[in-house]
């Protein structure tokens, strides 16, 4: 069984400083704020909620003292009517932000999105091999998946200091749905680029314990450089609002009928059908179901509700960022799925959305899943095994017939939200890792020396 997040250490307990062994010009490095670059193909004002949480992260550093910069490309991960025009340079925030111009064409084919990602990381691999500083620390997402492979090909040739942030694991995602051949060609040379990026990374960052048992047992990582930091929301932005009070209740008709919501991307990685199933059997009661979002799955699940005449469910589009909470909250629960086989290689990071929103959550996963732990050992909502439509059906009704317990369940999901998930207590879990990376500390290169053996 995976270890749930109440039950995991802090997930980067090396960086904290031992001030009483210290003297005080290591302990002045040990409060260093280091000079940080993100890259990472999309960012705000795109919908890629990668983007936006990168950006909060990015602002939460910033208000610290830390030198933020992010080198991105123009909006392009939704459909076109969501493409906000903005500058190629610009600061937002105290955070230094750089635009490259890129394709855009649909990443829902498979030839426009590999031309968008080489449109960028081409344009990537020479501004950072050309013009890269030593004294910075380059933070490596995995948008495009093999991002963190320019980091470690550039440190082959000149110093550069790089933490991979890893959000989705590839090539086991892109195996996973079929677009590469398990123990193929390509899945081995993706695996040896992501040894070279793992291995001489200085740090490493996952969302939870699965994924860091995947990379350290995959590319043979020292346990000590990998961290789990989960996701988290925006306590501020995101916060319990009455489904009654909410414009977006109102507008959709949806304040009486008891609502179940899924809102974010409507994609490969999430489980559909179950919640559809459900919706079926709870078609003569005072019910709706509501998806918000876009993704590959999103033609599917709009056919399923034509075809099987789901008059109580209902497909709405992305929602502005500016009104978010109002549509988060527009509900009596919130949906969070990750579909089978996925464990470990991503992680559902809407869950912290709807923990902050004060909802109860209505969980689908496999049975040893981080997510059933998270919510079922903090009371925060109802979870549900893939494929078990009969019992989400009965559990949505149980919620309907108690509104009180519904109600408690949503004040812990609250109160777990505030306990574990703020982007404060993530943002100083950042910090730790990149004080660690801080080129200007004291070097410690036996790791680099390790992956230089490994690659020879």
């Amino acid at each position: 069984m995976t270890p749930t997040s109440r039950q995991v250490e802090s997930a980067t307990r090396h960086a904290t400083p031992r001030h009483d062994a210290h003297t005080e010009q290591e302990r002045a490095a040990d409060l260093s704020r280091p000079n940080l670059v993100i890259l990472n193909q999309y960012y705000v004002p795109d919908v890629a909620s990668t983007g936006h949480l990168l950006h909060e992260l990015a602002v939460t550093l910033a208000r610290e003292g830390v030198d933020v910069s992010v080198l991105t490309a123009r909006p392009s991960y939704g459909p076109p009517e969501t493409w906000q025009p903005c500058p190629y340079r610009e600061e937002i925030d105290r955070v230094h932000i750089k635009r490259m111009w890129t394709t855009r064409f649909s990443k829902d084919r498979i030839l426009g999105r590999v031309l968008n990602y080489v449109t960028f990381t081409g344009q990537l691999m020479l501004r950072v091999l050309v013009g890269s500083s030593h004294k910075k620390v380059y933070l490596y997402t995995t948008n495009p998946p093999f991002l963190g492979t320019i980091g470690g090909f550039v440190s082959l040739f000149r110093r550069h200091t790089y933490v991979m942030l890893l959000h989705d694991s590839y090539p086991q995602v892109a195996v996973w749905v079929g677009t590469i051949k398990k123990g193929g060609f390509i899945e081995k040379v993706w695996h040896r680029a992501n040894r070279l990026a793992y291995r001489r990374a200085d740090q490493t960052i996952v969302l939870c314990h699965a994924a860091k048992k995947l990379v350290c047992d995959t590319y043979k990582i020292d346990p000590e450089r990998v961290h789990v930091i989960p996701n988290w929301a925006d306590r501020n932005k995101i916060h319990p609002v009455p489904k009654r009070e909410t414009k977006f209740a109102a507008a959709n008709h949806l304040v009486e009928p008891f609502t179940a919501l899924y809102s974010g991307n409507l994609g490969l990685y999430y489980e559909f059908e179950t919640m559809l199933n459900a919706a079926e059997k709870l078609l003569p009661e005072q019910f709706r179901m509501v998806f918000i979002g876009s993704g590959g799955r999103k033609p599917w699940i709009a056919e399923q509700i034509k075809s099987r005449k789901l008059t109580n469910s209902i497909m709405l589009p992305y929602q502005p960022f500016e009104t978010l909470n109002d549509s988060l909250n527009a509900c009596d629960a919130n949906f969070v799925t990750i579909a089978k086989g996925i464990e470990g290689i991503s992680f559902p990071s809407k869950l912290y959305s709807s923990l902050a929103v004060g909802k109860p959550i209505l969980a689908l996963s496999e049975p040893d899943s981080e997510l059933r732990d998270v919510v079922e050992k903090n009371g925060v909502g109802l979870w549900f095994e893939l494929g078990d439509a009969e019992g989400l059906a009965n559990g949505i009704r149980s919620l309907m017939a108690d509104p009180d317990a519904a109600l408690a369940m949503g004040q812990r999901a609250r109160e777990l939200f505030e306990r574990d998930y703020t982007r404060q207590a993530a943002g100083q879990k950042y910090a730790d890792v990149f004080r660690l990376a801080d080129p200007a500390k004291p070097r410690r290169n036996k790791h680099r020396a390790e992956a230089d053996a490994g690659n020879a």
